[in-house]
């Protein structure tokens, strides 16, 4: 199979690092126009440059702005009126005691990791169903699944994605607009080897006895036992880019090493 995205304008929202920098740079090695964004002007540079020289020909261009606003989508909406393909990668986390997430803090991560992705789908899917063809994709998180009890308001917000994504997606019936969602699991971003390290650090262990010790103790459930390398996860999401996948919309796709223990 091969994939080309040529002639296709994609837009892949926090892609300065991790998950988002290797979607952009799957697409744009597929062949896409890949326009990244960030909230640091010289993060963004720096994505750009760094994928232009990982990828020969890439058409990458970038966007500073806070795209957890309604002004900042909106900022975006205007630089940008219409894309192909919508990667809403656009997330935060961190651990709280349930009795100490404040109403602020749920709001802010309902804001950044839901909102953002529906004022994106909302504008970008008019341009899409008038061509007749899109990809829109939420990225979303085996903690869906499985809420963690340390991150309730985290778990929330993705399971808030599933449904986002299933409703849009039967909403553009018959449009050729495909919507899925895409759920990684422990995944090695720059984040996540930082926690390693830290684990690492207080266990008096190496590197990979905390990676270890990190899937044993927190997400035994795994089957491949280990942590994904994110272009695993950009390899998913590329094909589901794809004139390939057109027949996969409304799904909830997992590329986390099996923790779901389910079987459908």
């Amino acid at each position: 199979m091969q994939i080309s995205l040529k002639n296709k304008i994609a837009l892949v929202t926090s892609a300065t690092a991790g998950i988002g920098f290797a979607i952009a740079r799957g697409l744009a090695e597929s062949g896409a126009t890949v326009v990244i964004t960030g909230r640091q002007q010289d993060k963004v540079d720096q994505a750009v440059n760094q994928l232009k020289v990982e990828v020969a020909d890439a058409q990458v261009t970038g966007l500073a702005l806070n795209a957890a606003t309604a002004e900042g989508c909106q900022q975006m909406i205007q630089k940008l009126p219409q894309v192909d393909i919508l990667i809403n990668n656009l997330g935060i986390y961190g651990t709280c005691e349930f009795t100490e997430i404040t109403d602020e803090q749920w709001f802010d991560f309902f804001e950044t990791n839901v909102m953002s992705g529906v004022r994106l789908s909302r504008h970008y899917m008019k341009g899409m169903t008038a061509k007749g063809w899109g990809r829109i994709q939420f990225i979303s998180s085996e903690s869906a699944f499985n809420i963690p009890a340390d991150m309730v308001h985290y778990g929330m917000t993705k399971s808030a994605i599933q449904g986002v994504s299933r409703g849009l997606a039967k909403a553009l019936a018959g449009t050729g607009v495909t919507v899925n969602t895409v759920l990684p699991g422990p995944t090695r971003t720059e984040g996540a080897v930082i926690m390693i390290d830290n684990i690492a650090k207080q266990q008096g262990i190496s590197l990979a006895e905390a990676e270890t010790y990190f899937i044993e103790q927190h997400r035994n459930s795994s089957i491949i036992r280990r942590f994904a390398e994110p272009h695993e996860i950009a390899n998913m999401v590329v094909y589901i880019a794809s004139e390939q996948a057109s027949a996969t919309t409304g799904a909830a796709l997992r590329v986390e090493g099996g923790i779901v223990d389910s079987i459908h």
